[in-house]
């Protein structure tokens, strides 16, 4: 075949170096989004972080009447200037001209006092803020330190400490214990003979740990840790002993609301049987949960609606991100004729400055026009709750919003929106579609909250199954099938209804 040239008419999509990093900023969180911020400001010096209150004090001189006359100072600010001036004069002099080449300088200066800021007495402890939360294991070792004990029986304590879980319980036999500290002590000897660590010798250290805070620790199963923390109840405590009885013998009965075969072995009435049931549902099943608290995540929205007018508006938050400008005095160092390293190294970061500050307000503009969408048609459920939540998929918000699908889903993904009714990830707009006999249709949500609503005001006595949920949602038009049911009524961390059996 002989070359030849062809002319073609075509259309394909170029992914410039810009258009990636809007993409990437687009799909980025909050938090993402500053630290992604503050690195490129720190490596561009065209780029700065407008200082909010350099923004109050010049809004604060633009009202100001007499702006461009200086304010003269009362008579405590020269009272106080002057003492501020006598110190400082009165430590210089004290400063000689030749220093020792081995003298200090503590014994040379005297330390100038620290100004002590207004309301520093009220500002919290910094240690307070930085020290590590005491773990349970930290907390048991604690109490060991204060308990007088002898070597071998601390030697046992610290391995019994390390063998107990987050919950406080102990996982590991108390033969296993025994075996390793064997093998230990086998190992330090070098061979020679020694005494070794009997499993009753373990379990003379367990019962005296057993009693340690919080109560319930170095349990080996459930029925253990409640017994334990039943056993530090007064004795007067109304049905203690049948309380201890029901935890040793009929804890599985328990757990599955067996009510009348307990009051049957225990000869216990109704009412008797309920005390004993809220005897036990005082106590902790997981003593050491007290002590692994994690801290609480805060959650910034990136957007926040509010009612004006009788009208749902939208707009960004400004506070969860920086104002990021242009440096007005490194871009005016930028010569358009000049082509020597320096000009054309911060013409290039003028550009790249430019093109940051332009896909961040595309990624806000994208932002605020995805939330406006989704808040106009969900506004039933900013008025009525979840009930009112409308089906909604992603190919709904670009169809409106003219935008590919993969970037409605970037938009929605780890960014929130604050409303009346709490803080929501703007994934959570989205749910699936249900019939019913009317053809609107219903949304996954809604099933969900008149299954939770349906479930708080069932009796306790005769709690509702699947199949009667199913029945009620098709009575009221909603045609839903039972593992549906199942299905979101798990989702919802709700349990069978033969868990939600109560004696009254």
């Amino acid at each position: 075949m002989k070359p030849s040239l062809q002319l073609k008419i075509g259309q394909h999509l170029t992914m410039t170096p810009q258009l990636q990093q809007a993409i990437r900023l687009l799909q980025l969180s909050t938090l993402d989004l500053q630290q992604e911020i503050q690195e490129t400001v720190e490596s561009n010096p065209m780029l700065d972080i407008q200082d909010p209150s350099d923004e109050a004090n010049q809004d604060r001189g633009d009202n100001d009447p007499d702006d461009g006359i200086a304010a003269s100072p009362t008579a405590d600010e020269r009272a106080q200037a002057a003492d501020n001036d006598a110190a400082s004069e009165e430590w210089n002099e004290q400063i000689p001209e030749d220093l020792p080449v081995d003298s200090n300088w503590d014994d040379v200066y005297q330390s100038m006092p620290a100004a002590t800021p207004a309301g520093a007495a009220e500002l919290p402890d910094f240690e307070s803020q930085t020290s590590r939360e005491e773990s349970i294991h930290d907390h048991l070792l604690w109490q060991l330190n204060l308990t007088p004990m002898s070597d071998t029986d601390r030697i046992i304590a610290i391995t019994l400490i390390d063998s107990v879980d987050n919950d406080g319980y102990l996982t590991t036999p108390l033969a296993s214990v025994a075996d390793q500290l064997n093998d230990i002590l086998s190992q330090m000897d070098s061979g020679e003979s020694s005494t070794l660590i009997e499993i009753e010798e373990v379990e003379a250290v367990l019962r005296r740990l057993q009693h340690f805070d919080p109560l319930g620790v170095f349990a080996r199963d459930l029925g253990e840790c409640l017994t334990l923390q039943l056993d530090q109840l007064a004795h007067d405590t109304p049905l203690l002993a049948k309380a201890k009885e029901v935890v040793a013998n009929y804890l599985p009965q328990l757990g599955s609301r067996d009510f009348n075969q307990i009051m049957r072995r225990t000869r216990l009435k109704e009412g008797e049987l309920q005390q004993v049931i809220q005897l036990i549902q005082s106590l902790n099943p997981r003593p050491g949960e007290t002590l692994n608290s994690k801290e609480p995540e805060y959650v910034v929205p990136d957007v926040v609606v509010k009612k004006i007018n009788g009208r749902w508006q939208v707009e960004l938050n400004n506070d969860a991100m920086p104002k990021v400008n242009i440096n007005a005095t490194y871009a005016s160092l930028v010569k358009r004729a000049d082509n020597s390293s320096d000009n054309t190294y911060l013409r290039n970061q003028l550009q790249e400055a430019r093109w940051f500050l332009k896909s961040l307000q595309s990624r806000n503009e994208t932002l605020l026009k995805v939330s406006a969408r989704i808040v106009e048609i969900q506004q039933g459920f900013l008025e009525h709750g979840e009930e009112a939540m409308k089906p909604l998929v992603l190919h709904d918000i670009a169809d409106a919003v003219e935008m590919h699908e993969s970037t409605i889903s970037r938009v929605t993904t780890q960014k929130y929106i604050h409303t009346p009714r709490g803080i929501f990830e703007l994934k959570y707009f989205f749910s699936s579609h249900v019939d019913t006999q009317s053809g609107t249709g219903c949304s996954s949500t809604a099933i969900r909250a008149i299954i939770k609503k349906l479930i708080s005001a069932e009796k306790p006595v005769k709690p509702l199954s699947d199949s009667k949920i199913a029945n009620i949602l098709a009575e009221q038009g909603i045609k839903v099938a039972r593992r549906t049911i199942a299905k979101y009524r798990e989702s919802l961390s709700i349990p069978p209804s033969n868990e939600r059996k109560r004696l009254v």
